[in-house]
C-alpha cells in the first residue's frame, strides 16, 4: 500500500476539503471535526469533480400527519457533499449516493502520523 501526503494536520481546518493527486487517481480529503473522509474525486453520474462541490447538512422534508409538506429543515448531524456538475449528492461519512442508494464512491483510508495526514492508496 502507498501513502500520499495530504498535508500538515494543523493546516487542514474543520470543514475543509483538500484535493490530492496520485498516479491515476485524484482524491478529495474532507475534515469534519476530528474525523477525515477521503473519496475518489469522480462523480458516479458523469465523472464530475464530486469532491469540489458544496458541503451541506442533509435537507429533510417536514411532513405533517395529513402527509402535506410543511417545509424543510437541515439535519446538521448528517453532512452531505454535492457534485458541482449536476448536483448528485453523497453522504460525507459513507460516500453513498443519495439519489441512487447502494451506490458509493471509492473510499480511501486517512492516516494521521507525526502531525501529518496521509491517504492510503
Amino acid at each position: 500500500m502507498t501513502e500520499i501526503l495530504v498535508g500538515r494536520l494543523a493546516d487542514v481546518r474543520d470543514g475543509a476539503v483538500v484535493i490530492v493527486s496520485a498516479p491515476d487517481v485524484e482524491i478529495g480529503v474532507f475534515r469534519r471535526g476530528e474525523d477525515f473522509y477521503a473519496y475518489e474525486n469522480v462523480c458516479l453520474h458523469q465523472g464530475g469533480p464530486v469532491c469540489e462541490g458544496l458541503v451541506i447538512p442533509k435537507v429533510e422534508d417536514v411532513i405533517a400527519p395529513d402527509r402535506t409538506l410543511q417545509g424543510q429543515r437541515f439535519v446538521v448531524d448528517e453532512m452531505h457533499f454535492v457534485c458541482p456538475w449536476h448536483g448528485y449528492e453523497y453522504k460525507l461519512e459513507t460516500g453513498e449516493c443519495i439519489g441512487e442508494p447502494g451506490k458509493r464512491l471509492r473510499k480511501f483510508n486517512v492516516v494521521q502520523r507525526e502531525g501529518a495526514l496521509y491517504v492510503e492508496i
